[in-house]
C-alpha cells in the first residue's frame, strides 16, 4: 500500500480477512506511531498512539480513539497531550484499582530521549471519545521512558516499567547507555521510587506479565538487536533477575506480550536481528532538522539500528516464555526503515505491536502500518485455538 491508500483507508471500519478482522485507525496527522490497547471500565476499546508530522518534532501528541465492544468502526481521534515545545510519546492508558483512568506519556526536547520527562493526567470520557486533564509531572528522573502497561502488586503499589536513557554529558543520546527499571507508587501514583533491573544494558520496554501466584517474567526489546531478552521475578515483581535471551531474534524494535488461558504467553514481535540484516542507520532521529554537534557513544551497549522491521508476528509459548516455538505471520512487508518518513513512501515498517486479549478467546493486536498508520487487527477466537492447538503438539 502506498501512504495515499492508506490514508483513503484510515476510516477505522472494521473489515473482514481470513483469520478475523482488520481496520485502519482514523487520524489526520501523517504519522501515527507507537499504538497502545486498554480495556476501558465500561467494556469498550481504546487504542492510543502519537502522531504529528516526525517522531522527535513538537507537533508530536498522544492521540486516542474508541471501539465499543459489537461497533463495526472506530470512533474519531481525540488529542489528549500538547506541548508546544516537546515531542509526546508512547502513551500508556491504566485503569486504576479504584476506578480511575490515566494517561502516562513521555516528553522530550527534539531526539534527545535523555531528556525525557514522564507525564500522568487522569482521562475521562465525553461522548465518543476520550479527554485529558490537567498533565502533572511524575517526578521521575530524567531520560525515564515507558512503553508497557503498568501493573498493580499484591500490596496495592503501582508498578510501571521504565527504560532510562541515562545521560552523559557532551553525548548525544543514541540508546548506547540505556536500560531496565521499574517505577513504584504507593501513593496512587503521586510520588515514585525508582528500582533498577540488574545487568540490564541495552535492555528496553520491559514487559512483565504474570505466571500465576507470585511468579512473573518480563521480556525486552534489545538495543543491541539481537534477542528478546527475558527476565524473572519470584516474589509479584518486587525484584527481578538479569536479563537472558529467549529465542526469539529482535531488531531493536518493540515487542508485545500477553498471557492467555492455560498457561500460554502471547508475544508480538518482528522476529528478526542483525544478524540476519545488513540493513543499518545512524540512530533513530536522523531526519530532524536541529543541529547537533555533540558527538555519539563510542561506548556502551552499541546500539544497532535499521534492521528490518517485518514480518510482524504472533509468537506462542507454553513454558514461561523461553521458547517460543509456535510463530504466526499476522503481517508481512519489506520492512524497510532506514527513514522514519511517512509520505514519501520508503519506510515499510509493521512495528510496535501491543496486544490484548478478549474474553471470547480473540486477540486484539495494534500495530504501526508503514509509519503513517495504525492497523487493529482483531484474530478470531478459531483462529486463537488452533494456534494454541498447535502449540501442545509441539510439547
Amino acid at each position: 500500500m502506498t501512504p495515499e491508500e492508506i490514508a483513503s483507508r484510515m476510516d477505522g471500519a472494521l473489515g473482514a480477512r481470513p483469520d478475523g478482522q482488520w481496520a485502519i485507525l482514523p487520524a489526520e496527522t501523517v504519522q501515527n506511531h507507537a499504538a497502545f490497547l486498554a480495556r476501558l471500565p465500561d467494556g469498550s476499546l481504546a487504542c492510543a498512539w502519537f502522531g504529528g508530522t516526525l517522531e522527535g518534532k513538537s507537533d508530536i501528541s498522544a492521540y486516542a480513539c474508541l471501539l465499543e465492544e459489537g461497533a463495526d468502526r472506530w470512533g474519531p481521534a481525540a488529542r489528549l497531550t500538547e506541548d508546544p515545545d516537546r515531542s509526546e510519546q508512547n502513551p500508556v492508558i491504566f485503569a486504576a484499582p479504584d476506578g480511575g483512568l490515566w494517561l502516562f506519556n513521555t516528553a522530550q526536547p527534539a531526539g534527545n530521549q535523555d531528556e525525557s520527562r514522564v507525564y500522568l493526567r487522569p482521562l475521562r470520557r465525553e461522548g465518543d471519545r476520550l479527554a485529558s486533564g490537567a498533565a502533572r509531572d511524575t517526578g521521575l528522573p530524567p531520560g525515564t521512558f515507558i512503553r508497557a502497561r503498568p501493573f498493580v502488586r499484591d500490596d496495592g503499589a503501582w508498578v510501571l516499567p521504565l527504560f532510562r536513557c541515562n545521560p552523559r554529558p557532551g553525548i548525544r543520546w543514541t540508546g548506547a547507555f540505556d536500560t531496565a527499571a521499574i517505577g513504584i507508587s504507593r501513593e496512587g501514583g503521586q510520588t515514585w521510587q525508582v528500582e533498577e533491573v540488574p545487568d540490564s544494558p541495552g535492555a528496553v520496554h520491559m514487559t512483565p506479565v504474570s505466571l500465576g501466584g507470585d511468579e512473573m517474567a518480563a521480556f525486552y526489546r534489545r538495543r543491541q538487536s539481537d534477542f528478546v531478552h527475558r527476565s524473572e521475578s519470584h516474589d509479584g515483581g518486587r525484584s527481578w533477575s538479569a536479563p537472558a535471551p529467549t529465542d526469539v531474534p529482535n531488531n531493536n524494535s518493540s515487542i508485545g506480550v500477553a498471557a492467555l488461558p492455560d498457561g500460554v504467553l502471547a508475544m508480538v514481535c518482528n522476529p528478526t536481528s542483525a544478524a540476519q540484516s545488513g540493513a543499518r542507520r545512524a540512530s533513530l532521529y536522523d531526519e530532524l532538522e536541529e543541529q547537533d554537534d555533540r558527538p555519539e557513544a563510542v561506548e556502551g551497549c552499541e546500539p544497532i539500528w535499521g534492521v528490518e522491521r517485518a514480518p510482524l508476528a504472533l509468537c506462542l509459548s507454553a513454558d514461561g516464555g523461553r521458547t517460543f516455538p509456535v510463530r504466526y505471520v499476522v503481517e508481512d512487508s519489506e520492512g524497510t526503515c532506514l527513514s522514519n518518513n511517512s509520505l514519501d513512501g520508503k519506510n515499510k515498517e509493521l512495528s510496535y505491536p501491543v496486544i490484548l486479549p478478549r474474553a471470547d478467546g480473540g486477540l486484539d493486536i495494534a500495530y504501526t502500518l508503514y509509519r503513517r498508520a495504525i492497523r487493529h487487527v482483531r484474530l478470531a477466537p478459531e483462529t486463537v485455538a488452533d494456534l494454541v492447538q498447535q502449540l501442545a503438539g509441539k510439547e
